[in-house]
């Protein structure tokens, strides 16, 4: 892309700030990685880091030795994972411009799924070669849990573009380079993964973020397209954070008025006005006046798809909770762990809610138990840190030769020592 060339005269002055940049951080990460065995505090309020950065690496390290020098690969099918995507067809139709983009500017474009889990890649071979020395091709897992601080781990945690420089990545094989990422979303607001753009340090420029942003648009554009979806419909994610789409934008509701239509939608054959009150309030006495002024306004926004006499969707409505219990009913095992990206409405402590959010962990915990399945408990595991049966799960699980048995260990001992 030709915008992103730069004459050498203005890449001399901004190879010059890169570089001050570098060693800043690269002191910065010297100062806290060696204390990985410390909860890092004290650093925290004197740190020169991005917020967001610090605080990925709290959570990094309690899974991913800094010393890494490349990502685990997943031993599943990536090919046939590729086939059956859904971002296929539209990363396809924009290959072209986004092998140009990579050639023109000396970078790595990559696509993954929702799990951080690299499924299509190009480089022009140089890049490509260096790419591959550190799993950042497909089959390379790249999420927090496996890889540390990235802009494709932020991303897919944050649902924002992001951007990693040098000595922000925890792991230090990676401090040679930049990437730049942004979430790809379905019409319906899930996300389906991330297209990352990746370079050495020295070749950052602002233009990247900007051009990952436009592209990954164009991704989401092309996918309406190709499934002729017009994106009417709203969708649900109420695993790990709470969202509510419509047409892709998000509609900003209070907890409450959240939490009554979770309850709504995992119930379909809905609820009395008295019922509702004990599921939300339990024996908490407050007014009927205050529930009904929390439904009217879910029936505004739901375009009056919220019966009267018994509480209840007359349309069903897409949600993640809701599919994560049909495929637990299902013994779907595979698509429960990944659906499962947290408990139901975390911080919710309406009684219907927990009651819900229990029922719902201990069926994907059991499930994940009963299966002979390692990739279950280890995904699992990623979102159950605490818990020490699933981490010897998976390590009984795993071949005594498995590199993953790492990561397994490392939880199992985070576990043993909450």
């Amino acid at each position: 892309m030709n915008v992103m060339r730069k004459t050498r005269t203005s890449e001399m002055a901004h190879f010059t700030t890169l570089s001050e940049q570098r060693a800043v951080l690269e002191k910065e990460w010297a100062q806290w990685v060696p204390g990985a065995a410390h909860p890092l505090t004290a650093r925290a309020s004197n740190s020169g880091l991005r917020s967001e950065v610090a605080q990925s690496w709290r959570r990094s390290l309690r899974t991913v030795d800094p010393a890494l020098d490349c990502a685990p690969a997943d031993s599943s099918d990536v090919g046939s994972r590729w086939v059956e995507s859904p971002l296929r067809a539209p990363v396809t139709e924009l290959s072209e411009e986004l092998r140009s983009i990579a050639n023109d500017a000396g970078y790595v474009a990559a696509v993954t799924d929702d799990s951080g889990t690299i499924l299509w890649s190009y480089g022009g071979a140089v890049m490509r070669r260096r790419a591959e020395q550190v799993g950042f091709a497909p089959g390379g897992r790249w999420d927090e849990a496996h890889m540390g601080t990235n802009a494709l781990s932020l991303a897919l945690r944050t649902g924002q573009p992001s951007t990693v420089f040098s000595a922000e990545h925890l792991v230090a094989a990676l401090h040679g380079w930049v990437c730049y990422c942004a979430p790809i979303r379905a019409a319906d607001g899930r996300q389906l993964g991330v297209l990352d753009l990746s370079s050495t340090w020295d070749r950052s420029h602002p233009l990247a973020m900007s051009t990952v942003r436009t592209m990954a648009s164009a991704i989401e554009a092309q996918l309406r397209a190709s499934m002729g979806s017009t994106g009417s419909g709203l969708r649900l994610s109420c695993l790990g954070a709470a969202r509510l789409v419509r047409d892709g934008e998000q509609i900003r509701l209070r907890r409450r008025q959240l939490e009554i239509l979770v309850l709504l939608a995992l119930e379909p054959d809905g609820f009395t006005p008295e019922r509702l009150h004990l599921a939300i309030y339990g024996d908490r006495p407050t007014s009927s006046s205050t529930l009904k002024a929390d439904v009217s306004h879910l029936r505004r926004t739901t375009g009056g798809e919220i019966a009267n006499r018994v509480y209840q969707l007359m349309t069903p409505l897409s949600c993640d909770a809701v599919d994560l219990l049909a495929a637990l009913e299902a013994g779907d095992t595979a698509t429960a762990v990944q659906l499962y990206r947290g408990p139901l409405l975390p911080e919710s402590e309406t009684p219907g809610i927990v009651e819900w959010r229990e029922y719902l962990e201990v069926g994907v915990r059991t499930a994940v138990l009963a299966s002979d399945n390692v990739e279950h408990a280890l995904r699992y595991g990623e979102r159950a840190l605490d818990d020490i049966e699933v981490h010897e799960h998976a390590l009984r699980l795993l071949p005594g030769t498995d590199p993953r048995r790492a990561v397994a260990a490392a939880r199992l001992h985070t576990a043993l020592r909450t």
